[in-house]
């Protein structure tokens, strides 16, 4: 398939304050090497953090498109090629961020994210496989994400999950409103 016909998605980033790795997983071969990763981040994320981005950023790097969104300590980025469509990559980063925050129970932090980093990488899995955008859905993504975690006390099994949405969003405009 062309690139034109199905959006790809180089990768999936999600970073502390500090620019240190939480959660990564990358779909090209644009960086090959673990180092060439990490030096990605690095320019992404000293590129960005000026910005506060409650809301959805966009910046061009080296033929790239990223989209960013920040919340509490963590920077949430989706990268793909500078020839896609940002409308879908925000997509993406908004199924992202809704999904972890749905996972979390809208505790959207780094020590809440390592906790459970099991479901954020499975999270990420549910969204891109191999690059390829398979759901936006942030309710489908969390409930796939919960009914596929080991432990039978997921994370929502004992509330709905729209229940946690409007907790999470309560936790959110809570923590814009600091």
């Amino acid at each position: 398939m062309s690139h034109e016909t199905c959006p790809s998605v180089k990768n999936v980033l999600l970073l502390d304050s500090d620019g240190k790795r939480v959660a990564v997983k990358y779909f090209s071969e644009d960086w090959p090497t673990n180092s060439a990763k990490e030096n990605f981040e690095k320019v992404v994320f000293n590129k960005t953090q000026k910005t506060n981005a409650r809301t959805e950023e966009i910046a061009m790097f080296e033929n790239n498109i990223v989209l960013y969104k920040f919340v509490q300590d963590l920077h949430f980025f989706v990268t793909g090629g500078d020839y896609e469509n940002e409308l879908i990559l925000a997509t993406v980063l908004q199924a992202f961020f809704d999904s972890v925050g749905l996972l979390l129970r809208g505790n959207v932090d780094k020590k809440e994210a390592l906790e459970n980093l099991d479901l954020i990488l499975l999270c990420i899995d549910e969204i891109v496989d191999g690059g390829i955008i398979l759901e936006t859905d942030p309710n489908v993504i969390a409930g796939k994400v919960a009914s596929n975690s080991i432990d039978s006390g997921a994370p929502l099994s004992e509330q709905t999950l729209s229940q946690a949405l409007a907790t999470a969003r309560e936790h959110l405009a809570r923590s814009l409103l600091k």
